[in-house]
């Protein structure tokens, strides 16, 4: 077996990646055990493998001591013996026999080929577990190969399995056997059963990564991503920057008669894309993730530096808002504030009570924490009149 073993062994390292040393390690401490299983041995036995024959030593390691003490032949050796053997030994010197069975070659093999298996299997999931890692938050093409009541099962390249959950499907969207689908890499596992890999369709760096294939300002950062507010299926809002002051963001990213944001939408089945200029100015930021709707003043809550109120013309009030409140409610994910809108009609009444607030935070007189942006000269050339389901 020693010939084979050491053939396996280099064809392993060499075809696997999987270091000699390391199954070598593994295979000496697996054929201990299972001589000290099927010998029924004391505790105290090695495994040697010679690395350059490829031959197999069990070795039982046995502690000198003084004659009278001498009571376990298995563990102990007397003082006399190891004299015999060597006038050098002392008491309490280990000495090391070589006990290996006859038959021990079969075991050895059996071991052998269970350990070699074992190594090629871990060294597969590893080489699966980098690969797939390093796809993180990336996107990857992929085949639907079946689903059941928990998940979508996508074949990726290299024949490897992922899995959508429910969250990760869009709801507008019906899959099919060997529809050729694009999906992020949203989660990568190590466990017990080999690598395991999430992939989604409503993650909202999916809509990132597809700007940065479509718009090569966006993946060379002259085109900035600042944020994105995603209902999947439905509508996206987006905030962009540009780092080349002679470059519009918005435009840049709409393309020419709106080619680059379609190529979006439709590889998203038709969700709609809001495309904003994201400011430092909270206020204009506020003002143009509103749009398209008109707005007159933003304020900021005096006893909540991340909360606005937003005064609205009262025709523009159901338009701020929008259907079902998806406007209003994707314009404070993608500002991160908490916004209330109020038609023009309530804002006396409001603006009362405001001053009651600065003075109520202020406890003394100082400057009220408002928060004034006028719409005249803000950009609010948005891509949603382009692609507005509503």
């Amino acid at each position: 077996m020693s010939k084979e073993l050491l053939a396996a062994l280099d064809a392993l390292e060499e075809e696997k990646g999987v270091k000699k040393a390391i199954v070598i390690e593994s295979l000496e401490a697996a054929l201990e055990a299972a001589y000290k299983r099927n010998y029924d041995q004391a505790q105290n036995v090695e495994v040697s493998f010679d690395q350059k024959k490829g031959d197999i030593s069990v070795i039982a390691v046995k502690e000198v001591v003084e004659d009278e003490e001498f009571w376990d032949e298995n563990t102990q050796v007397s003082l006399k013996e190891a004299l015999e053997m060597n006038r050098a030994y002392e008491v309490g010197d280990e000495i090391r026999f070589k006990v290996t069975p006859k038959d021990f070659g079969r075991i050895a093999a059996q071991t052998a080929k269970q350990v070699i298996i074992q190594r090629v299997r871990e060294a597969e999931r590893a080489i699966v577990y980098d690969k797939f890692a390093q796809y993180e938050n990336e996107i990857i093409s992929g085949e639907v190969e079946r689903q059941d009541m928990r998940y979508l099962f996508v074949t990726l390249p290299g024949n490897q399995e992922a899995v959508m959950t429910k969250q990760d499907q869009m709801p507008n969207e019906s899959y099919q056997m060997h529809d050729r689908i694009k999906v992020l890499v949203s989660k990568v596992e190590n466990n017990a059963k080999g690598p395991q890999v999430f992939v989604s369709r409503t993650h909202a760096d999916l809509v990132k990564r597809l700007f940065e294939q479509e718009v090569p300002e966006v993946y060379d950062g002259t085109v900035e991503i600042k944020s994105i507010a995603r209902e999947a299926g439905d509508r996206s809002k987006i905030a962009v920057k540009s780092n080349n002051p002679d470059l519009d963001p918005v435009g840049t990213m709409v393309g020419q008669r709106g080619a680059r944001v379609q190529a979006v939408v439709n590889e998203l089945s038709g969700e709609n894309m809001d495309i904003v200029e994201w400011s430092e100015d909270p206020a204009t930021f506020i003002i143009n993730a509103l749009n398209p709707a008109e707005v007159l003043n933003v304020i900021v809550d005096p006893l909540n530096e991340r909360a606005v109120t937003v005064i609205v013309p009262d025709n523009q009030l159901s338009l701020a808002i929008g259907k079902r409140g998806q406007n209003a409610r994707l314009a404070a994910r993608l500002t991160n504030f908490k916004i209330d809108i109020k038609p023009e009609s309530e804002a006396e009444n409001f603006y009362a009570e405001h001053e009651a607030k600065v003075a109520q935070a202020a406890n003394a007189p100082q400057e009220t924490a408002e928060v004034v942006a006028e719409p005249e000269g803000v950009d609010a050339d948005f891509a949603s009149d382009l692609f507005d389901a509503e």
